[in-house]
């Protein structure tokens, strides 16, 4: 029962980073109707700013949080601006290979910055785990999902209730009657992109003190299984996204554990085919009405 409980406690950890990652995917496609497959190495580039700003620069953590999602934020601006801006009219495929060329793109130029070599990320907050019953909970897990659970709700809430937000919904129903109400599509979208970069960015850190090293293709897995628990819980909704990667991270754990870790990425993937036959639209996603 002990080995449950911590598998399960394990799971929770892994699940608090997959929906943290995954709010920045859901976010971007519930608004921008895009899908970003170079999210996952933007949180590769709050990592590596993370430990440039601690180990080369000497900035205090409160400082390297801010520096981080600066860079992730002003990244994501810069991206949605050079390759995604200009596809705004093309087909959905068009910019599908350009966020696959974007995604190779940051790659190789961590590559040709920082190495191949694995570094170590700096311990940001040092929080003293507890152990109840005989099972120990680590501290990081506890604030992680703390704060996964503090930025949904933030995001639900400035979605729902500011001026900002009913922009975005707007544009997210129909570009062309939001531009009619004086809605900036551009300048929408373009926020939406600096929020979800931001959100890379508290991803980055908590990836970072959780797993440790980093490496120019970190953000390339953690941002597939993240996309994955977004389309999981219902690409496009925020609560989804949390509760996708929550129930992914614990699916591939108890895989890894009672299964085996071979096993673990097809039996998340086919929990996912699953779900989909049975519920096309994701666990929390609303069924799409094409307009004729």
């Amino acid at each position: 029962m002990t080995n449950l409980i911590q598998t399960l406690i394990s799971g929770l950890s892994l699940g608090s980073i997959y929906a943290l990652i995954a709010l920045g995917y859901t976010m971007v496609y519930g608004i921008a109707k895009m899908l970003n497959f170079a999210h996952g190495d933007v949180i590769m580039v709050g990592a590596y700013s993370g430990i440039v700003a601690v180990a080369q620069m000497g900035l205090s953590p409160w400082v390297t949080v801010i520096v981080s999602i600066a860079v992730c934020a002003v990244l994501g601006v810069v991206i949605e601006f050079c390759a995604y801006k200009p596809l705004r009219q093309a087909a959905p495929l068009s910019v599908l290979i350009t966020a696959i060329g974007v995604s190779y793109l940051l790659q190789n130029a961590a590559l040709l910055i920082f190495g191949s070599q694995q570094m170590a990320y700096p311990t940001l907050v040092k929080l003293p785990g507890f152990t109840v019953g005989g099972v120990h909970v680590d501290g990081i897990t506890v604030l992680t999902l703390a704060v996964t659970a503090a930025l949904m709700i933030a995001l639900t809430l400035f979605i729902d209730k500011t001026k900002l937000g009913k922009a975005m919904r707007a544009v997210s129903e129909d570009k062309n009657a939001a531009t009619l109400m004086g809605i900036s599509v551009d300048r929408t979208i373009t926020l939406t992109f600096a929020i979800g970069s931001a959100l890379a960015a508290f991803a980055s850190m908590f990836y970072g003190m959780t797993y440790v090293y980093i490496k120019p293709t970190t953000g390339a897995m953690p941002g597939i299984k993240a996309f994955t628990a977004a389309v999981f819980g219902g690409i496009g909704s925020i609560p989804g996204a949390m509760l996708g990667g929550i129930l992914l991270g614990l699916i591939e754990q108890l895989s890894k554990t009672y299964i085996s870790t071979l096993w673990a990425d097809a039996i998340v993937f086919a929990v996912l085919v699953v779900v989909l036959v049975v519920k096309p639209t994701g666990l929390l996603g609303k069924p799409m009405q094409e307009k004729v």
